[in-house]
């Protein structure tokens, strides 16, 4: 019995995020992490992630280390963030 996968559409933004990785020479299992830590702040803000502000990203750090994350962990989920905003959005504000 073979197992067929589902591919769902990337967004724009995703590919775009992809794309910066791929350009910066970062490993497949550090790109799966960083979509991951994305889509976990999406669902987080229960909103698109390019709508955040700073205090949304306090306020995702914060409820990560309330749910029981660890200091690295915490560190590769803002290291993901950090490349998402001032890369792939151009937002270094944040």
């Amino acid at each position: 019995m073979s197992v067929s996968s589902v591919e769902r559409p990337v967004s724009a933004l995703r590919q775009r995020m992809l794309e910066d990785m791929a350009m910066r020479g970062l490993r497949s299992d550090t790109q799966r992490n960083y979509i991951r830590v994305v889509r976990d702040f999406a669902t987080f803000l229960r909103q698109p992630p390019d709508t955040a502000i700073a205090e949304d990203v306090r306020r995702f750090q914060v409820h990560q280390r309330e749910s029981g994350a660890q200091p690295p962990a915490i560190n590769c989920s803002a290291s993901a963030l950090r490349l998402f905003f001032t890369v792939t959005l151009d937002r270094p504000d944040l």
